[in-house]
């Protein structure tokens, strides 16, 4: 109970410390956060000039760690990122020189403007929190999160994510146009100075790995389980889609859930919190077929649909 109040305690200085620099969506810095504590990366899609940046720039700030943001370009080279061997002279002898990727938040601006090349560079790294290069392999620090941006439109010289790199973000989700109010209170905190300026530190990264450790302490029951596995399967035998979401998506949605419980003060997952948290972590995994897409029907209108025909179970299971 000492470690879910440090979580729920801690959780709420960043959630408080975001929304005051990213105005109207506490939704979505919530789910910023639930992504860290479920030790996810994020993966932030919508049209130019919403907030993307800023919500991954802001919740960086709010963490006293290592930083490094990386603006992807097409003549990125994938040792940009994961760093490269170089000769000294003086030690007669190779040294690595680690990249941009060694920090424990990376912002990845424009993701899909780099080549598929330096876009797989980010695989290992983002799977298994580890570098491979020359054939030695290097450790990355903890708590690691890789927060990407991307547009959905303007596609001219882009390189869309194949699947299995999209697949690597425990969420996806979008910021959507400010409310008229939010956007009015934009014009009074942005207009002269930027928020993310005076933004301190409100913990490190020490507590955020505490943070971890506790969230994966959280009790999961087999019926809980058992829904997550009927959830994601469900996605598989869809008529709505052809592609569902992998045993990868299952274990992430877990995960996601336990954070999302802990965030909550519980220490058990209910169904409700594997409901929150779905359309967040399986909507960018799964295709549409062409006749779902002309009916325009979205994926998470499909994700709904199935989570009201899947039993969600009941409290004797």
């Amino acid at each position: 109970m000492a470690s879910l109040e440090l979580v729920t305690r801690v959780a709420g200085q960043l959630s408080r410390a975001m929304n005051s620099v990213i105005e109207g969506k506490p939704d979505v810095v919530r789910t910023a956060i639930t992504v860290l504590l479920a030790e996810g990366h994020l993966l932030l899609e919508d049209v130019p000039g919403v907030g993307k940046t800023m919500l991954a720039k802001t919740l960086a700030r709010s963490i006293d760690c290592s930083v490094r943001r990386v603006q992807f370009t097409p003549d990125l080279l994938p040792s940009d990122i994961t760093g490269v061997s170089v000769f000294n002279q003086d030690v007669r002898d190779f040294e690595f020189r680690p990249g941009a990727i060694f920090a424990n938040v990376v912002v990845g601006d424009e993701i899909n403007r780099a080549s598929p090349k330096t876009q797989s560079a980010l695989l290992e790294c983002m799977e298994e929190g580890q570098v491979t290069v020359d054939g030695q392999t290097y450790g990355l620090p903890r708590p690691f999160i890789v927060m990407a941006t991307q547009n959905p439109i303007e596609m001219e010289g882009t390189y869309p994510l194949p699947e299995a790199q999209r697949d690597r973000f425990m969420a996806r989700i979008s910021l959507g146009y400010p409310s008229t109010r939010a956007e009015l209170a934009m014009l009074d905190t942005h207009g002269q100075t930027s928020p993310l300026d005076k933004l301190e530190p409100v913990t490190d990264a020490d507590t955020i790995s505490t943070m971890v450790r506790a969230v994966r302490a959280v009790y999961t029951s087999p019926a809980i389980k058992q829904y997550v596995v009927d959830l994601t399967s469900s996605t598989r035998t869809s008529t709505a889609l052809r592609l569902g979401a992998s045993p990868r998506a299952t274990l992430q949605l877990l995960r996601a859930a336990r954070a999302h419980a802990a965030l909550e003060g519980r220490d058990h997952v209910l169904p409700d919190d594997v409901q929150a948290i779905a359309v967040a972590v399986l909507a960018h995994r799964i295709i549409p077929t062409g006749e779902t897409q002309l009916a325009r029907k979205s994926t998470a209108d499909v994700l709904h649909d199935l989570m009201r025909r899947v039993p969600v179970p009941s409290a004797n299971r």
